[in-house]
């Protein structure tokens, strides 16, 4: 039995401060699957810096925009989706399971801890 979708909604509200100031927060609870949201969890994982800038996070709270341009631009809107830096907009992020989201979370903003302590 797969209990990383309970350890992630338990996560909810979850945040944590590291020593050089960064912080994450975690907001996970359980929705409707729909079309924009078919494993049914609506997410907000993020890592914020000491002035409170979000430098990283991974959500589906709105669509990524599409990459393509002109008439051969895809109509595809991914929700799931992972901001890296203060001003990206989104990068289509492929969903798979709660355990790689956590995973994939915790690897990225480890890595940006290392390089601001």
């Amino acid at each position: 039995m797969d209990h990383s979708l309970d350890l992630l909604l338990n996560l909810h509200g979850t945040s944590f401060t590291y020593d050089c100031g960064y912080w994450y927060e975690i907001v996970a609870y359980q929705v409707e699957p729909n079309s924009k949201i078919p494993h049914g969890i609506r997410y907000s994982l993020t890592l914020h810096d000491h002035y409170n800038q979000r430098v990283y996070g991974m959500d589906n709270a709105h669509a990524a925009p599409n990459v393509g341009k002109g008439n051969y631009a895809g109509k595809i809107y991914e929700w799931d989706h992972v901001h890296n830096g203060l001003s990206d907009r989104g990068t289509a992020y492929q969903f798979s399971s709660p355990e790689q989201l956590m995973t994939d979370f915790f690897d990225a903003i480890e890595k940006i801890i290392k390089q601001v302590s």
